[in-house]
């Protein structure tokens, strides 16, 4: 009966409620919107946050949330409109919206999202749509220059969960950025024992960031060193009783390094060679602030570093992928509410367990296969909560197109706009059959979103 009435875009969310009330969701928006239960500030807050876990980027871009249940999820009889969304954030600071994100990941550390040892920072640069003049980037030297929007991550290096972020205008540099996002950091992880390494990119290797991150006592930064040819060819010139062996083909030695404009140090320089042979030596270096086992972080922490890009990769269709407007205490509110819909999503996946846990926010929709353990030459990456079923019991037909992933030949119900499309492997008259069998997402045809489950 509830699936009549709810449409099964938004059927997902209500699965969405328990993890809100151990969260504690509602309490986190009244305290941002500073308002009491009955006013509709946190209510449009909510909706905010459920557009975040549907991958959009508004209700209005291409009016994909008209649907009955939508807003009732939210507390509202209506959907709010745009201008009344923008309203709402432009009512806050970014102090308010950095306030909340303390909030919530002192709620995730207390909840053991984080292991809190070691520490991921990179920036991150999304195309913008903004009308105002602003620096422009390129990907990479054959793609178009464009407009971009950078926002500074901070992630967990266990359990790849972001901790905070900040932003900035596009020529803000991460030198003058980092220093920022560490103190948000160490408000949320607090003290801990040990100092917590601090994992970057070669684009942190600036001796005034450097100085700066010495001098706060909570973390340790290791960055890789730019290789000039100069300091190379000198590495060349280090006989091989200057490193010590690890194993075949990989040694490793520590050399003190001081910044030429540097007010502190010296640090301490992780040098590793590869290969067995001198014409087959390959070199790199990494700074660390602080005097480190070199095998472990090069070999066990470093590795860590890519689970940013991973989280880039799977969680940017919440609202990081795109930004709409240069004001910055307007996407820091909407960027922030994006994270709490990340918590949220991120604690239904782990409480379904596996494989639920490894799927991702959003998929493409030429994935077409069922189920990820089916044999197919190229199985697609199952994403988080994309499971939907026909909505009405109707017979399955073939159609001549077959999957691009060399599935077999498609299955999809033309005839049924509610329906979804299926490979031959997952082809049956009987739809609850079908359904009993299902052990991985089933695509649909058209767009699909964070939180659609089963209807």
């Amino acid at each position: 009966m509830l699936a009549d009435k709810v449409s099964t875009a938004t059927l997902g969310l209500w699965l969405l409620i328990p993890e809100h009330l151990r969260l504690g969701t509602w309490d986190l928006l009244l305290g941002w919107s500073r308002r009491t239960t009955e006013r509709v500030e946190p209510r449009l807050a909510m909706q905010l946050v459920h557009e975040a876990a549907l991958c959009t980027t508004g209700v209005r871009s291409k009016r994909s949330l008209t649907q009955r249940g939508f807003a009732l999820s939210n507390g509202l009889p209506f959907i709010a409109s745009d201008g009344s969304i923008h309203e709402l954030l432009n009512g806050h600071t970014v102090a308010e919206s950095e306030h909340l994100q303390q909030t919530l990941g002192q709620l995730r550390r207390t909840s053991g999202h984080y292991a809190g040892k070691i520490l991921l920072i990179d920036p991150h640069r999304m195309r913008s749509y903004s009308q105002r003049d602003m620096r422009r980037r390129r990907k990479h030297k054959h793609s178009k220059v464009e407009k971009t929007a950078q926002v500074f991550f901070a992630l967990d290096g266990d359990t790849g969960q972001p901790v905070c972020f900040t932003t900035g205008t596009p020529s803000r540099t991460v030198t003058q950025a980092t220093p920022h996002l560490l103190e948000l950091a160490a408000a949320i992880l607090g003290q801990p024992s040990q100092p917590i390494l601090t994992l970057a990119d070669a684009e942190h290797f600036t001796a005034e960031l450097v100085d700066e991150v010495h001098r706060q006592t909570g973390f340790d930064l290791l960055v890789p060193m730019v290789l000039k040819p100069s300091f190379r060819r000198k590495l060349q010139l280090m006989g091989p009783e200057e490193f010590t062996p690890r194993w075949a083909g990989y040694a490793t030695t520590k050399l003190p390094y001081r910044f030429h404009k540097s007010q502190a140090g010296p640090f301490t320089l992780f040098v590793q060679r590869t290969g067995e042979r001198r014409r087959d030596w390959h070199f790199k270096a990494f700074l660390c602030t602080r005097d480190r086992d070199e095998v472990d972080a090069l070999t066990v922490d470093y590795p860590k570093r890519w689970h940013i890009e991973e989280f880039f990769n799977l969680e940017q269709r919440l609202g990081w992928e795109r930004a709409g407007t240069q004001n910055l205490h307007i996407r820091y509110g909407r960027m922030t509410l994006a994270l709490v819909a990340q918590t949220v999503l991120q604690q239904l996946r782990q409480r379904l367990g596996d494989p639920v846990r490894t799927w991702e926010s959003a998929i493409s929709p030429t994935h077409c296969c069922t189920d990820s353990k089916a044999t197919c030459a190229s199985p697609p990456t199952p994403s988080l909560s994309l499971i939907t079923m026909p909505r009405t019991p109707t017979a399955y037909a073939r159609t001549t197109r077959d999957c691009p992933r060399n599935c077999g030949p498609k299955m999809s119900t033309p005839k049924s706009p509610g329906s979804s499309t299926t490979c031959s492997t997952f082809a049956s008259a009987d739809p609850p059959a079908a359904a009993a069998a299902v052990t991985g997402p089933i695509i649909r045809g058209r767009k699909m979103a964070g939180a659609h489950m089963i209807a």
